[in-house]
């Protein structure tokens, strides 16, 4: 099973990989799929912005920077109960992985950071994965967040690092790349990947894909995002991904990474459901879903729970359970 397991490629070795004919591509990593994981298995997660707006960052695709005006209305780190009532919902609609994500630059220790910790354990103790996004995490922070149970935590690269300058100046790249270092210290799974539709080459999505699979190990999740464009934001205006660009980097990470479970995250709104069966086909085995139409503000739209069952009975696909992989890296 883990023969093809690979932390050698080259970047033309995934270019090669990422150009295939695009049946063909979608063939093999199909084939990659069906070897590391049950095919008619998808997770379902809910993404909770307990902590909205007013970030200092200026992440040019972000909805939630204080630098932009878009309409979104900053609110404070939500009430524990709350946070714990919205899991509770989602575990009851077949959400298998509860996110918690807070518009910070960093994590500080403060009495806020104390509070989801708690959080964490009390979702984690509802029977869910709880992952968290929370910016940069220096190690002890990381460890702290892994002694309250902690499955996972989402730090995305977004793009390459040659391009990575043109999105975000407030942090760099090595910064990023810090935090996972962190993270790799603990228990706590890593889920990174990036977004397609930030003005990159096709080169610089293949730079990415490099970069997360020369990690050792490779990140458990690895999220494929599409660029939800935010009135106010520096990429309002970019053009629309073509569809066929959005499956081959699914198909490319699925081979490069065969193990990582591929979340088809944000933008998944605007594909068909014809797309997304060929994105499950390809090797994605995750979705984000909701019961508010929102993945994370009401400027990134997802589908609803309701819309998420037909899909997935239409498709013959069962909702993956929680803790199915118990092989966490310390």
């Amino acid at each position: 099973m883990s023969d093809d397991i690979r932390y050698d490629w080259q970047p033309e070795e995934i270019r090669a990989v990422h150009d295939t004919p695009l049946l063909e591509l979608v063939f093999r990593a199909a084939s990659a799929h069906r070897r590391h994981h049950h095919s008619d298995e998808v997770q379902v997660c809910k993404l909770v912005s307990i902590k909205t707006g007013a970030c200092p960052e200026d992440c040019a695709y972000c909805a939630q920077s204080a630098r932009y005006e878009t309409g979104i209305e900053p609110q404070p780190l939500m009430d524990k109960d709350t946070v714990v009532a919205i899991a509770r919902r989602a575990k009851a609609n077949g959400v298998s992985r509860v996110c918690l994500g807070a518009a910070w630059r960093e994590v500080r220790d403060n009495a806020q950071f104390d509070r989801v910790l708690q959080m964490v354990k009390e979702v984690t103790a509802l029977g869910v994965e709880v992952c968290c996004t929370l910016g940069m995490l220096t190690e002890s922070q990381a460890n702290r967040l892994g002694e309250a149970g902690l499955y996972a935590y989402n730090h995305n690269l977004d793009t390459s690092e040659s391009h990575y300058q043109t999105i975000i100046t407030t942090r760099t790249y090595q910064d990023r790349l810090n935090t996972l270092r962190n993270l790799r210290k603990t228990n706590i799974t890593v889920c990174c990947g990036g977004i397609l539709g930030l003005g990159e080459s096709i080169q610089d999505r293949i730079d990415l894909l490099h970069t997360l699979a020369a990690m050792r190990p490779h990140p458990e999740s690895v999220p494929i995002n599409i660029l939800s464009k935010v009135p106010g934001t520096p990429l309002a205006n970019q053009p629309d991904v073509p569809f066929d660009e959005t499956l081959r980097m699914i198909a490319a990470a699925r081979i490069v990474m065969p193990k990582s479970v591929v979340r088809l995250s944000a933008g998944r709104a605007r594909l068909s459901l014809a797309e997304q069966a060929l994105c499950f086909l390809a090797g994605a085995n995750s979705i984000f879903s909701s019961d508010t139409k929102s993945m994370l503000t009401r400027a990134v739209p997802s589908p609803d729970y309701d819309a998420d069952h037909e899909m997935l009975d239409l498709l013959g696909l069962r909702m993956r359970p929680p803790f199915k992989d118990h092989t966490r890296s310390a």
